[in-house]
């Protein structure tokens, strides 16, 4: 085996590998970001195109495609929400595929909605936006008990889908506040 492929393998045997085999962690939701970012920057300086300078072009497109796989896994790793809707398409349930969430999300999303709309101040706003944010968390919490304990992906589905639109409100919300 050559010095560059050596180099290049880094945890994973193949760019083709799951993002958590890629980091050395386990299939699980509940990960810590700290070990997160320290394994993507142990992984960029090992597969880092400045390295192969000396190997040759194919050695640092080789690199670029392992730079580039790293920070795609990276991406969704360091999202709880992404990392959630990944855990849950690797066991086989899409989380972009149409499926209806409990009456009662789609009451709370419609009660935001009309407090958003209804807001007259900076006070209000920042309550709705703790609101939101509590709310955000009860589901996060939920979504990885979901996951990594029980292994209920529909209900793991339900939870990403549900953050989803929360992320999206908290921006309506965020640009609404700064304006």
């Amino acid at each position: 085996m050559t010095s560059e492929a050596t180099a290049l393998r880094g945890p994973a045997a193949s760019l083709a590998d799951d993002d958590f085999s890629l980091f050395g962690l386990p299939r699980r939701h509940a990960l810590d970001r700290a070990d997160i970012d320290a394994r993507w920057k142990a992984l960029q300086a090992q597969v880092h195109p400045d390295r192969f300078v000396s190997e040759g072009s194919a050695a640092q497109q080789m690199a670029l495609q392992w730079v580039l796989r790293v920070n795609e896994a990276y991406q969704r790793l360091k999202d709880p929400i992404a990392r959630g809707a990944y855990l849950c398409e690797l066991n086989g349930h899409d989380v972009n595929a149409s499926r209806a969430l409990p009456p009662s999300f789609l009451m709370q999303q419609m009660a935001w909605r009309e407090a958003l709309e209804e807001a007259g101040g900076p006070a209000a706003l920042e309550m709705l936006a703790d609101e939101v944010a509590d709310r955000r968390a009860a589901l996060l919490r939920e979504l990885a008990e979901r996951i990594d304990t029980r292994q209920d992906w529909p209900a793991a589905t339900g939870c990403v889908q549900a953050l989803m639109f929360i992320a999206k409100f908290s921006a309506d919300l965020n640009e609404r506040l700064d304006g």
